[in-house]
């Protein structure tokens, strides 16, 4: 059980979730900061303090801020809480550890909003996710993941997230994810992981048969040591979709 958090952590806590609402709504009307700050008369560089948690605002900068969002100053700086990180339940694993047809049932159970985070990702950047790297490439597909992230974060107090599974090799969304959320290792052999993804008709992110299994794992060594930053850890291999389900609600219990 987490102690509560004492009136200063309330504060921080206050000030990051309304630089997360002022950065995703830039996120949604495709608003670079230095826009905002031309549209405000606040200097770019106070906009970046506010949007990493940091920026003290004062009402007048407020008003000014909100006129240049459209948005009403309630609306802007409604405090809806200090919502727990495990008010959001992070899935992080390899391609074909169940994060999407557990997180669905999970989200059921927990009568909250289920997100899968490469979906987020398609609507930002208008395409489907192959494409994605096909068109603006590796770099572009980490800012799109991030971005989406800090909109999820921004718009859903409660929630079940699926992230993707190389999510956890990019330290800012990785971290950012930490942060926020608690997060949950579904972990399988690799034979688990390439009976789920044949079965899903889909090898992406892997070349083709052959290879993939020793691809799978590889891909797991490498990335051992980032999913066992996780705060909880759960053997999906060898188990149906209910025997998980239900080692999901101990764990979380």
């Amino acid at each position: 059980m987490n102690a509560p958090l004492t009136p200063l952590q309330q504060d921080a806590a206050y000030l990051v979730r309304l630089g997360e609402r002022v950065r995703a709504w830039r996120g949604e009307h495709a608003m670079t900061r230095k826009a905002l700050s031309l549209a405000s008369g606040i200097s770019e560089r106070y906009i970046a303090q506010l949007e990493s948690g940091r920026g003290n605002i004062s009402i007048l900068l407020l008003r000014k801020l909100s006129r240049a969002m459209r948005i009403r100053v309630e609306e802007l700086v409604a405090d809806e809480g200090v919502s727990p990180r495990s008010e959001r339940i992070a899935l992080v694993g390899l391609r074909g550890a169940g994060k999407s047809t557990l997180g669905q049932r999970l989200a059921q159970l927990l009568r909250v909003p289920f997100v899968e985070l490469d979906k987020e990702v398609e609507k930002l950047a208008g395409v489907k996710l192959g494409e994605v790297f096909a068109m603006y490439g590796h770099d572009s597909f980490r800012r799109f993941e991030r971005r989406a992230l800090e909109q999820v974060l921004a718009s859903h107090p409660r929630a079940v997230i699926a992230t993707g599974g190389s999510l956890v090799t990019d330290p800012l969304t990785y971290d950012l994810l930490l942060k926020h959320c608690l997060c949950v290792w579904l972990k399988a052999s690799p034979e688990e992981h390439m009976s789920r993804v044949i079965a899903q008709g889909d090898m992406r992110p892997f070349k083709g048969h052959s290879a993939a299994l020793q691809e799978i794992r590889k891909l797991l060594r490498d990335r051992e040591s980032l999913y066992a930053k996780a705060d909880l850890v759960l053997e999906t291999s060898n188990r149906s979709l209910k025997h998980s389900l239900q080692e999901m609600k101990r764990l979380l219990a």
